[in-house]
């Protein structure tokens, strides 16, 4: 098991077991100091919103969380849980439900060009085989190969890959698929400011501009006094492939910063 962090956890967590007794909002997150993308944006779209819920430990990071799969029939986070409506593990499940939970500020464009253009780059950022899945594969991939690590560790990253249909071959494909991704989003945040606008769609905050600044963290997590996450990992998060870091743009950073220092929490708290 990687070290998590567990010093730097500051959240209250309620168990799985407290949760399903309550109503309302809970929103199953983990109890570990990794800026995990998907529960981050999670998290930051119902902070847009100013919807407030409870947070849900889950009690491992490798799958076999028996209470979660009971609840939720699945076994990863994060995870939307509105008072007895079913689980919703999918990131665009989660974004639909805080839009209709709190519709103002709304975060999906009423245009539906705008709108097919969000969840596209959105589902290349979040979906499988997208950006972060390409990443993971990555980060399995330099652990295994790694001939310096030991059972224990290989044990959990394999297990870990099964998730991600790891193969070394997957591995390979994996940089540029992630470059491919950036680079779209760096053309796109140009012709954006060529417009005038601030935005990744439209001209004012979506759900793209939350989930880019919360994935940005799988190239170049935020510093260590606005993202206290575990040591162990700060390694693993920050990208040196040069088929992603050739086409990430000082912008793409730039756009990160604003997002988070106009909308989003800091210091990232877990």
């Amino acid at each position: 098991m990687p070290d998590i962090g567990l010093d730097a956890i500051k959240i209250d967590y309620a168990s799985i077991a407290d949760a399903k007794a309550m109503t309302g909002l809970r929103l199953v997150l983990g109890n570990y100091a990794v800026p995990g993308p998907w529960r981050e944006a999670c998290k930051g779209i119902f902070h847009v919103k100013g919807i407030s819920y409870t947070p849900v430990v889950a009690a491992s990071l490798d799958g076999n969380d028996q209470e979660l799969k009971e609840w939720t029939s699945q076994s990863s986070a994060p995870v939307a849980v509105w008072n007895d409506e079913p689980p919703r593990s999918k990131w665009f499940e989660q974004l639909q439900l805080a839009e209709r939970l709190g519709p103002n500020p709304s975060l999906i464009p009423s245009g539906i060009d705008d709108r097919m253009l969000m969840f596209g780059y959105c589902n290349e950022i979040c979906g499988e085989n997208g950006y972060a899945w390409s990443k993971r594969l990555m980060m399995i991939d330099s652990v295994l190969q790694n001939p310096a690590t030991d059972e224990g560790t290989k044990a959990f990253w394999t297990g870990f890959g099964e998730k991600y249909g790891y193969s070394a071959e997957a591995a390979a494909a994996a940089p540029a698929r992630m470059a491919a991704v950036v680079e779209s989003l760096a053309k796109r945040l140009e012709q954006q400011k060529e417009t005038g606008s601030k935005f990744l769609v439209g001209n004012k905050l979506s759900g793209l501009d939350i989930y880019w600044a919360t994935f940005a963290a799988l190239i170049k997590p935020l510093p260590e006094d606005l993202c206290p996450m575990a040591t162990g990992f700060r390694a693993f998060y920050n990208t040196d492939e040069p088929a992603v870091l050739n086409v990430l743009t000082p912008e793409l950073l730039e756009h990160r910063d604003f997002v988070y220092e106009n909308y989003l929490e800091l210091p990232i708290v877990f």
